[in-house]
């Protein structure tokens, strides 16, 4: 069963600096064969994206929400995705998830993901 296990997640002031960490396991195959993706839902939201890495690096996008402030990357021998969030604002304030798509190339939809992880909330004071 394949497994994407977030963390890094918690309570930050406004201004503060997060790093979410997203571990495929084993199960998942070849890791470098996967777009990794990072979403977000706040209480009462739809899910949205956040931002996402190509399978073989190439390719980056973010939401126009966290650009110039979160960064992505993928560390493939750790089979892990990362997401660097920086000056947060309370509007930050979610559960992030990490998803896998198989030669994933639709960034920003939810159903081009084949496994999500469980979620790590993030909250941002003010």
């Amino acid at each position: 069963q394949v497994q994407l296990v977030e963390s890094g997640g918690g309570l930050v002031q406004a201004g503060g600096s997060l790093r979410l960490s997203c571990t495929a396991s084993a199960s998942i195959g070849t890791f470098t064969t996967y777009t990794m993706g990072w979403f977000r839902q706040a209480p009462g939201k739809e899910r949205e994206f956040v931002a996402a890495i190509s399978w073989n690096g190439h390719t980056i996008d973010y939401a126009d929400s966290v650009k110039g402030r979160c960064s992505i990357s993928r560390d493939d021998a750790k089979q892990t995705a990362y997401l660097q969030m920086n000056s947060l604002k309370p509007e930050d304030t979610a559960v992030y998830y990490c998803a896998a798509a198989k030669f994933g190339s639709s960034f920003g939809s939810p159903i081009e993901y084949h496994y999500w992880g469980q979620g790590t909330q993030v909250t941002v004071s003010s």
